[in-house]
């Protein structure tokens, strides 16, 4: 399945995503020349309705149109097939950011065991994964790995970064264990502030010579902690507004994320007694009990919590998930600077 230029295939900076699996014939890892190597690791479009990483990498390019890049670049071009659909996948696919480094035996597994052996033969320098929400959220990073070089390269990006070890099978993680590794979440599709933001990010990286390995001050990043995976089960029917459903949710509640909601806030309503959200720790336990109580047909939160990646789009849920719950997390003392001592 896996596609491999090594020069970017004619017309590709200005390809929009329905037109990549045309132009590239499938998933594709493109590699190009720069001033210095290892290269540059980027990956987008593993979901075909997030095209702010397409957009971004191709301004990069025509900014350096003529001119060798500061960095070697590789690039992973995702899931074409459901862009060209307009689709996060199409029916049928696994999650193109849930099955690496993950044992099983998909076509899609082997194709990115492939990546990942190819990358870990030619070097990283760092790997950037590009991703939009669907719901209201602000600009982020995440990562895998509480070592400073990750949270320098995450902080770059945003002041505001998300530390998780679940789901696993995604991008970041399975390249963490060959250089820093980070996922942007780079707000809503369309929006041009985001592909201007990854842009330059982008640009930054590939000019950076080395990536800091020192401490930050705590006052410099707010790190946050993905304590739960909330689901809502496949035989429980859903949705927004006046629906004959299951679970009703709130018209606005993407406008809950990355903020911190107190105990008691309400999340929708339970028509059925029977029915009720899954939410899973990151070692897998059922937690609902610690963060959703049900009362008055009420769907209320049971300890103050910040949810992420809240969407009112129902295949969304339904092929991710509802959301995330998250904790601030007080960094360990290996990624904290310490204060200076006055003088006595």
């Amino acid at each position: 399945m896996l596609k491999i230029y090594h020069d970017l295939p004619e017309g590709f900076d200005e390809a929009g995503p329905e037109e990549l699996q045309a132009l590239l014939g499938g998933p594709s890892l493109i590699h190009l020349p720069g001033r210095r190597e290892p290269a540059l690791f980027v990956s987008l479009m593993l979901h075909g309705n997030e095209p702010t990483g397409l957009y971004a990498v191709q301004t990069l390019l025509r900014d350096y149109a003529g001119q060798r890049l500061p960095r070697a670049l590789s690039i992973f071009v995702g899931n074409v097939s459901a862009a060209a659909e307009k689709l996060r996948r199409l029916d049928g696919q696994p999650d193109y950011n849930r099955v690496w480094s993950v044992a099983g035996d998909l076509p899609e597994q082997r194709m990115m065991a492939q990546v990942l052996a190819e990358m870990s033969e030619r070097g990283v320098f760092a790997s950037i994964d590009i991703h939009n929400n669907t719901g209201i959220n602000p600009h982020y990073a995440c990562f895998n790995k509480l070592e400073p070089r990750f949270l320098q390269l995450a902080a770059l990006f945003s002041r505001t970064v998300v530390y998780f070890t679940k789901p696993v099978g995604v991008q970041s993680m399975a390249f963490a264990e060959l250089c820093p590794a980070v996922t942007l979440e780079c707000g809503q599709p369309g929006q041009e502030y985001g592909t201007e933001h990854a842009a330059d990010y982008l640009e930054a990286c590939l000019n950076m010579h080395e990536i800091p390995d020192h401490a930050l001050a705590p006052h410099d990043v707010s790190v946050f902690h993905t304590v739960a995976i909330v689901k809502v089960p496949e035989a429980v029917s859903f949705g927004f507004g006046p629906r004959e459903v299951q679970l009703r949710f709130i018209d606005d509640l993407d406008h809950f994320n990355f903020s911190e909601m107190p105990a008691g806030t309400c999340f929708g309503w339970q028509r059925d007694p029977a029915a009720h959200l899954e939410c899973c720790d990151e070692h897998g336990n059922e937690v609902g009990e610690r963060y959703f109580v049900y009362k008055d047909g009420k769907i209320e939160l049971a300890a103050a919590v910040m949810p992420s990646m809240l969407t009112r789009d129902e295949r969304v849920i339904r092929q991710d998930c509802f959301c995330y719950l998250m904790e601030r997390l007080e960094l360990p003392p290996h990624l904290q600077q310490r204060a200076p001592q006055s003088e006595a």
